[in-house]
């Protein structure tokens, strides 16, 4: 079973940049994007599924491809944008992308390949029907 992909980004985090996020070129390193990323992923879900219990379940990154397009520098302002494209039986597909929220320039972009992973069992678990019909409602995909 695959939905659709959708059109549009409801899910828009503002991110901080830190400090320590800057290299001595003046511009965020390439792999704090990452951790931009998965800040957003994680506010993504909490608001998408927010009855998870993320001590019997994980989501695993079992493929991540990134897309440099502008390079970010410091004091700008910007926003990691998340949603759900594509969801199969046990796996989704997670496109996101870092935005300056002035200028709307897309600065980055991502595509994450997600396993749902059992905890307890220490196996991949197919796609509960509660997290499908909330994220293809938040998504606007087709079931």
């Amino acid at each position: 079973m695959t939905q659709e992909k959708s059109t549009d980004y409801r899910h828009v985090l503002p991110i901080q940049i830190r400090f320590n996020d800057v290299d001595k070129f003046g511009h965020v390193n390439n792999t704090i994007y990452f951790q931009f990323y998965d800040t957003a992923k994680t506010d993504y879900f909490a608001t998408v599924c927010p009855d998870v219990d993320w001590e019997r379940v994980a989501i695993v990154v079992v493929k991540i491809e990134a897309e440099f397009l502008s390079q970010i520098k410091a004091g700008e302002h910007i926003s990691a944008r998340t949603r759900v494209v594509k969801i199969g039986n046990k796996s989704f597909q997670l496109e996101q992308d870092i935005i300056n929220t002035d200028t709307r320039e897309v600065k980055c972009r991502c595509l994450s390949v997600m396993v749902l992973y059992d905890l307890v069992r220490h196996q991949s678990m197919p796609f509960p029907t509660a997290w499908r019909q909330a994220i293809c409602q938040y998504d606007s995909l087709t079931e």
